[in-house]
């Protein structure tokens, strides 16, 4: 990409307006362009995939998880920014409104070390002009998300997010309109509603997360008033934002989040167009909008993958990617072990990593069964070398392990409240993936009463004993209730250890040298009936 095309890439024309009285405005004709991204998970460089492998897999179970339809290399930003730059120029910047779906800093070693810095400085590198905030957006602290608002160049806002000590929206309003081709384009961020559940409580302490419906009930009738088009930018998961279709008027186009789908072409729900993006940065969703007698009436959209042959890398922003990662590259490039096939994450059914990360924190523990959270950020490891950057997309976080004992009906609690996580009734109760497992096999049946769903349940080959003790390792996450698992809280002999969760399966790893894709254990998900 040129000069030309990056300095519009940094400097969007799309005029950004303050909240004002409305105004009386003809009725508008005509069209502009959003581009969308959702749940990049820190992903600055491109990644692997093949067929089969999506970058974190998620989705309900029973339904498929979207793929590539071959081999190669896709996203990063400086592929990102041709492909963004090119539309802009073939558009007009003025035309065209880039925007993101929230968990877009953090998860990520360079994240990390920068405390989502280096994600800002690429996002503002490619000029983005509004973002919703997400559950892992606060995986540094919200003081820390303040001080990256600060750094960014665009507002970061969720409607449903305030704050305890004033109830005043945190950061900011969280609607904002651009003139975008002409038109005025409104437009309403919403987070997801049980980000409390999703990390460490204490990152949020100071923060309320209500229900999304709600806050866009309040907030549209004033939005509405002061735009042609209105578009909820939802980090919400998909579920979510059908309700929102359905049960809120005054929404025209709903962008997603939170789900990792791919949502193309754009369909419609009750009336109302949604769309989502898959994550990483794998593809750029690409949103054409005709507008008619001042009302949204058609939508159309494609989400292309940004093979990194097909979108070369843009010069300066590859070589602001270089010199973010220039303090850190000779952690990240380590070798920790070699991997003899796809080692894979999934998210609502077993997953081969997540496995494999379970044996080796049993093995460093002496412990029958290990637990870890169902999430749904990651890419895939490949065959080949596996470095410390790679185990870093799967285990960002800075978990510290604990064991306990749980009786064998403790132990099939936790597999109830992970069935009910799947299939909780109540769409906004939906929190995490399958609990994921080493030691166990088990079968859940998603279409009977709560409480009642899992059955077979095998330790380690043997039938379950329901008075029996059984020595179990997990994270202190876990223990604080993420996924409203708060079964663990109640264990005896609960130890909490002084080891990072991450370092023991990079120790294993190193242990190990050879790693092959773990045989999965029986762990069956029948998904109920429609």
């Amino acid at each position: 990409m040129g000069a030309s095309l990056l300095l519009s890439a940094c400097n969007p024309n799309p005029q950004q307006h303050e909240k004002a009285a409305p105004t009386a405005q003809a009725a508008v004709n005509g069209t502009f362009t959003i581009l969308h991204t959702n749940d990049i998970h820190g992903r600055h460089r491109p990644f692997a995939v093949a067929p089969g492998n999506a970058t974190s897999q998620t989705g309900d179970a029973g339904r498929p998880p979207s793929s590539f339809e071959h081999a190669g290399t896709v996203g990063g930003f400086a592929h990102l920014a041709t492909a963004v730059a090119q539309v802009r120029q073939q558009r007009g910047p003025a035309n065209v409104l880039l925007l993101d779906g929230g968990d877009t800093f953090g998860d990520d070693f360079v994240a990390n070390q920068t405390k989502g810095a280096a994600n800002i400085r690429l996002m503002n590198a490619l000029g983005y002009q509004f973002m919703a905030l997400g559950n892992h957006d606060f995986d540094y602290g919200s003081a820390r998300t303040r001080e990256l608002q600060q750094l960014a160049r665009f507002p970061m806002r969720g409607a449903n997010v305030t704050d305890k000590a004033t109830g005043e929206p945190f950061l900011g309003d969280p609607t904002q309109v651009f003139t975008v081709g002409g038109m005025r384009v409104g437009l309403l961020s919403l987070t997801y509603h049980n980000t409390g559940l999703t990390g460490n409580p204490k990152n949020t302490a100071e923060l309320t997360f209500g229900n999304g419906l709600e806050a866009a009930r309040r907030y549209l009738p004033g939005l509405r008033a002061r735009a042609d088009v209105v578009v909820v930018l939802s980090h919400q998961g998909t579920k979510v934002d059908e309700l929102l279709a359905r049960q809120v008027p005054g929404i025209d186009l709903i962008v997603g989040a939170h789900s990792h789908d791919l949502i193309t072409p754009p369909r419609q729900v009750a009336g109302v167009w949604v769309v989502q993006a898959l994550s990483d940065a794998a593809v750029l969703g690409q949103l054409t909008v005709q507008v008619q007698n001042g009302r949204l009436t058609k939508v159309e959209g494609i989400a292309p993958t940004l093979w990194t042959d097909q979108y070369p890398a843009d010069p300066a922003v590859a070589a602001l990617v270089d010199s973010l990662r220039a303090p850190y590259r000779a952690q990240l490039e380590e070798v920790l072990a070699t991997a003899t096939g796809r080692i894979g994450r999934q998210y609502k059914s077993p997953s081969p990593f997540d496995q494999l990360a379970g044996e080796l924190l049993r093995e460093a523990t002496n412990a029958e069964v290990a637990f870890l959270p169902g999430v749904g950020y990651g890419v895939s490891l490949e065959a080949g070398p596996i470095t410390r950057e790679a185990l870093y997309t799967l285990l960002p976080h800075p978990s510290k392990l604990v064991t306990m004992t749980l009786t064998g009906a403790q132990l099939l609690a936790l597999l109830e409240q992970s069935a009910t996580n799947l299939n909780p009734g109540d769409d906004l109760k939906r929190v995490g993936g399958l609990i994921q497992s080493s030691g166990l096999a088990w079968t859940a049946d998603l279409g009977r009463p709560t409480g009642q769903r899992v059955r077979g349940v095998q330790v380690n080959g043997q039938p379950l004993a329901p008075t029996r003790a059984y020595r179990v390792v997990t994270h202190n996450g876990m223990l604080s209730g993420i996924h409203r698992y708060t079964t663990f809280a109640q264990g005896q002999q609960i130890e909490k250890l002084d080891k990072g969760v991450t370092d023991v399966v990079e120790a294993g790893l190193r242990r190990r040298g050879t790693i092959a894709p773990p045989v999965l254990a029986r762990v069956t998900i029948q998904a109920a009936k429609k």
